[in-house]
């Protein structure tokens, strides 16, 4: 089996690449040099490829697509040609243009895309009973501080890959969306550089939503954090269920990583995507909204 990683443009496929290295050869395309140099002094058995064209040009038996995001449509559509199985790594869109180029594409049902948060163990499973639900509350506490200083000033620009509110929002909106399905909107949103005063975007936000039968639910995002961790809390009349994902003693399982690979594989072997693309669309118009919003 093969595997293209196109692109390393965030830490996310450097740690897909362990859990995939088990099970297929690996060929990389990365447009920085220190990252592709980064991810072969780890795995020197990689194929590299000079361009995205080339990475796809042997057939690859699926793609993890990890680029910058206003590079996400391109770069998928290419993908989508080659007819293989695709994981982006989230989010696949963080700007009302880069959504609108994704629903242009014809986006099949081997296309997954998503917080790895909906595979991790403490919560894949998760249900709830409508009728006993009043609300739902996701806080995402994830530190931002690297961008601080200027670490991918892409992810970070609220015009680009989003900033807080669309790279670490993504997380609670996916849980909620997980749990709750697609019919949502979003009702308000707000954020603030509470810590962090160099960042493009903000350190902290919230996000307020609504689904169409009534259910309202919330989104914090904490990014100045010294510990990471996942909460979503699902109120009911009288009492309260908490489910936390945190990263244990193994993140790679703890977060989801290696569930949303395994996820990818059995696509790989003809499974469908487990996450419909309607969910995914709902997720990016809400982070989209948030951002135009906050």
């Amino acid at each position: 089996m093969r595997i293209a990683l196109a692109g390393l443009a965030t830490s996310h496929p450097y740690t897909d690449a362990r859990t995939l290295a088990r099970h297929a050869d690996l060929v990389v395309w990365e447009q920085d040099p220190e990252r592709l140099r980064r991810f072969t002094d780890e795995h020197p058995r990689a194929k590299v490829a000079a361009s995205l064209e080339e990475a796809l040009s042997g057939a690859p038996d699926g793609v993890v697509v990890t680029v910058p995001n206003p590079q996400v449509p391109q770069a998928l559509a290419r993908v989508l040609e080659t007819g293989a199985p695709c994981f982006v790594n989230k989010p696949a869109a963080a700007t009302r243009a880069q959504l609108e180029q994704l629903d242009r594409l014809p986006i099949h049902d081997r296309v997954l895309s998503g917080s790895v948060l909906r595979f991790a163990p403490a919560f894949a499973g998760a249900r709830v009973d409508r009728d006993e639900l009043l609300a739902v509350r996701a806080t995402v506490r994830h530190d931002v501080g690297l961008w601080a200083n200027g670490y991918n000033a892409w992810q970070d620009t609220p015009g680009e890959g989003g900033g807080t509110m669309v790279t670490m929002g993504v997380h609670g909106v996916e849980l909620l969306v997980a749990l709750l399905g697609p019919a949502v909107r979003l009702a308000g949103a707000a954020g603030a550089r509470r810590h962090y005063t160099t960042l493009r975007s903000e350190d902290t936000g919230v996000l307020a939503l609504r689904w169409d039968d009534g259910v309202t639910g919330t989104v914090e995002i904490l990014g100045v954090s010294a510990s990471e961790s996942y909460t979503v809390t699902l109120h009911k009349r009288d009492f309260t269920e908490t489910i936390v994902i945190e990263p244990g003693d193994d993140p790679v399982k703890g977060l989801g990583y290696e569930g949303t690979i395994e996820a990818f594989l059995a696509m790989v072997g003809g499974a469908p995507s487990p996450v419909p693309w309607s969910q995914t669309r709902a997720v990016l118009d809400v982070l989209v909204c948030a951002r135009e919003r906050a």
